[in-house]
């Protein structure tokens, strides 16, 4: 299953996402840090100041909703998060916190029940509220299933005057049993760490030297000695790479001076220089082109700046290698992976890319729209199925009805243009989009798009965009309708005369109902600008798992 979801993913969860239904979930959800993120599009130099829309608020209030949320896990059974969930509640009494750890339990409760018994979760955040969600993971997932807590440098440094520079994410890891998905994925060795370790090369290439015993004394096989060296002398036996040994062999049944023949035969034993022309004391070879394996420190991985290639314009933006990385490790081509907090999709984009199923969900039509961008430009002809935005004008009237914000959200992408504005934008502007063209051919215009949602349409609407168009300087403008408009609406629009382009005459002023945009019309833009406005994605060519790691 492919498929997005519009709509409160706790909603989501609860109606469409079967128990143990999915093998691996991400979740990189609001950090409750009281900030206003932004998603900022490209403009053209010299255009002014950069449209803004706000993607979503992180910060949560106590309110009869947190105080629901909060009787659901008193109530859910669950007795070790509710007697967790009720502690901190008498600790940090109601206030934001508390709204967010409650908002973020009753959410994890609903994640574990999705998840299948040999899955894991990756929670990324970071230290602002990140001791209370472990503890909130805990007691739904267990102590016991903890597995690591990786931290990811997401950026160079902070200049923080009074304290130390906070410059990294936490990401819990946990498994739902001690049967879970695991696979070895290596990282590249750092340079510094390569040029002065791997010293040596051979046929095989550059190798490193290394152990061949382990701490501690044996009684078996790995305790006994071989071609004269007893490791229990010096208190250690020996630690034989199973790994290498079954490149060559079946080492089942074989006995651990066995497997050093092996190794000694295929060239994986460095013996150092002894006295009188005898073997000195044999060393393991560790060839370069193992890497190293994953590690809880990740600082090999960049962060989305504003020079990075795959950035999209999207404030929380995580790079897909630092997706593709845990998606490797915890799961297999084909299996399930779940992203309750979308976003841009980045967890989506590569899971698409190593060959999964996915699940994305996110509560703004803007999200959606930008993921829907994205998998269609990097992934030509992918299939998938997006639900909870209106597929026909029924359901275009509910959205409106139920929240005008997402409905012009929704609506201005139906045109392919940028979310002007925001929630707080104050005074309405006239504008709730922004396409980017050049009529000419050579200079960057704005093409403003307004949306109306209500049921009586009037003239006046048209003659308020012919004023927005005189005021922006702008050459074009369209309006979305959810109703049709009245004949004088469309006489008003006419009159305002057409424009000359490189591809003809266009309309200045065109009129598109929603009905009509859904069944496939589309908006006359001449020139297109793709490199404005939402980021157009790179293509992927899929690769097998192997080679992206």
């Amino acid at each position: 299953m492919k498929a997005l979801y519009y709509g409160d993913n706790l909603r989501v969860l609860r109606e469409e996402i079967k128990d143990e239904s999915v093998d691996l979930i991400y979740l990189d959800p609001p950090f409750n840090s009281n900030a206003t993120y932004n998603v900022l599009f490209k403009s053209p130099e010299g255009a002014g100041s950069q449209a803004q829309i706000e993607a979503f608020e992180d910060a949560w209030h106590w309110s009869n909703e947190a105080e629901q949320a909060f009787d659901e896990v008193m109530t859910s059974g669950n007795t070790d998060v509710a007697d967790m969930l009720n502690a901190m509640r008498a600790f940090l009494k109601e206030n934001d916190v508390m709204a967010y750890l409650t908002m973020m339990a009753v959410r994890l409760l609903e994640l574990h029940r999705v998840l299948k018994n040999t899955g894991s979760i990756y929670l990324h955040c970071d230290p602002t509220a990140g001791h209370y969600l472990k503890i909130l993971l805990d007691a739904i997932f267990g102590a016991r299933n903890f597995r690591n807590e990786v931290i990811w440098k997401r950026t160079s440094s902070s200049n923080n005057p009074g304290r130390w520079g906070p410059v990294h994410d936490d990401i819990f890891f946990y498994s739902k049993t001690n049967e879970f998905t695991w696979n070895k994925v290596f990282q590249v060795h750092d340079a510094e760490y390569v040029a002065g370790k791997y010293k040596y090369d051979d046929a095989r290439g550059r190798y490193r030297l290394s152990d061949l015993t382990a701490a501690g004394t044996r009684a078996g096989h790995s305790g006994q000695p071989w071609r004269g060296f007893d490791p229990n002398r010096t208190g250690r036996h020996w630690g034989v790479p199973r790994a290498i040994i079954e490149e060559f062999v079946d080492p089942t049944g074989m006995t651990t001076q066995q497997k050093l023949d092996v190794l000694d035969e295929k060239g994986f034993i460095y013996w150092t220089p002894g006295r009188s022309g005898k073997p000195g004391f044999p060393q393991l070879k560790r060839y370069l082109t193992e890497g190293t394996t994953i590690q809880d420190v990740i600082t090999d991985i960049a962060p989305i700046n504003s020079m990075a290639k795959e950035r999209l314009g999207f404030p929380t933006q995580k790079p897909v290698e630092l997706l593709e990385r845990i998606i490797c490790a915890s799961s297999n081509p084909g299996e399930a992976i779940l992203d309750p907090f979308c976003g841009c999709g980045t967890a989506v984009h590569a899971a698409e890319k190593l060959g999964r199923d996915w699940i994305g969900i996110d509560v703004t039509h803007l999200a959606i729209s930008l993921i829907e961008k994205r998998l269609s430009d990097a992934f030509p002809g992918i299939k998938y199925e997006v639900h909870g935005t209106p597929k026909d004008l029924g359901g275009a009237i509910a959205l409106a009805d139920l929240d005008k914000f997402q409905f012009e959200w929704w609506a201005v992408s139906l045109v392919g243009a940028v979310p002007f504005g925001g929630k707080k934008k104050g005074a309405d502007s006239g504008i709730d989009g922004i396409i980017y063209c050049k009529p000419d051919g050579k200079k960057t215009e704005r093409v403003i798009v307004s949306v109306k949602g209500g049921k009586n349409v009037n003239v006046a609407m048209v003659r308020d965009l012919k004023g927005v168009l005189d005021r922006e300087k702008a050459p074009f403008g369209i309006l979305v309708t959810l109703h049709p408009p009245t004949k004088p609406m469309t006489a008003e629009a006419a009159s305002a005369g057409v424009v000359d382009t490189a591809w003809g005459k266009v309309p200045r002023l065109q009129i598109l109902t929603v009905e009509e945009l859904l069944g496939g019309k589309k908006a006359n833009v001449p020139g297109l600008d793709p490199t404005l406005g939402f980021k157009k994605a790179a293509k992927e060519v899929a690769d097998d798992q192997g080679k992206l790691l």
